[in-house]
């Protein structure tokens, strides 16, 4: 496993353990000499995630659609930065670059990103793994949600135990490197 992608959010949340896991999980891609795929962003959990992984020396490619260059303020300092015309080509790229998938903590843009590469894999477009970083429990209420769809017939249970859940982001890494 040599790249993967992390959604996250361009603000800080509510909780400081939602940065403090980005951080964490920053300092593991590094240990682990794994690649940053990420939204490009300098503010947010997306920013700290980044300059964790580049304060350790690890490696950054962001992808930022051009409307949001300025909005979520791009990263001016990571290893590359492709900037791209649309959400689609985003999601696109990053998935294109990425050999895995993690969903930290994050808003109605994290929720697409998580959806869409889920629905890839449900699809069979891909077969890499996907995660939520369950920090704080923010994710539980999804993980509910998900097994409920399950039982009332809207989700297939086998693409319910496609995304992994874990709350810890050196477990889910090591689970990432042993597959």
């Amino acid at each position: 496993m040599k790249k993967i992608c992390v959604y996250c959010g361009s603000s800080d949340g509510a909780r400081p353990e939602y940065g403090q896991a980005a951080e964490a999980l920053g300092r593991a891609m590094v240990a682990n000499d794994i690649d940053l795929v990420y939204g490009g962003a300098s503010v947010g959990l997306m920013g700290k995630l980044a300059n964790t992984v580049l304060s350790g020396g690890g490696r950054v490619s962001g992808v930022i659609p051009e409307s949001l260059v300025n909005r979520e303020i791009s990263h001016p300092g990571l290893t590359e930065l492709v900037v791209v015309g649309s959400m689609h080509e985003r999601k696109s790229m990053m998935a294109e670059l990425s050999d895995a998938f993690i969903a930290l903590p994050g808003g109605i843009g994290t929720m697409d990103e998580l959806f869409e590469i889920l629905t890839w894999a449900h699809l069979g477009i891909h077969k890499k793994p996907c995660a939520l970083l369950n920090v704080a429990g923010y994710y539980d209420h999804l993980n509910a949600f998900m097994q409920h769809g399950a039982g009332q017939g809207f989700i297939k249970k086998e693409t319910t135990a496609k995304l992994i859940i874990k709350k810890d982001p050196k477990v889910l890494l090591d689970l990432f490197l042993e597959r």
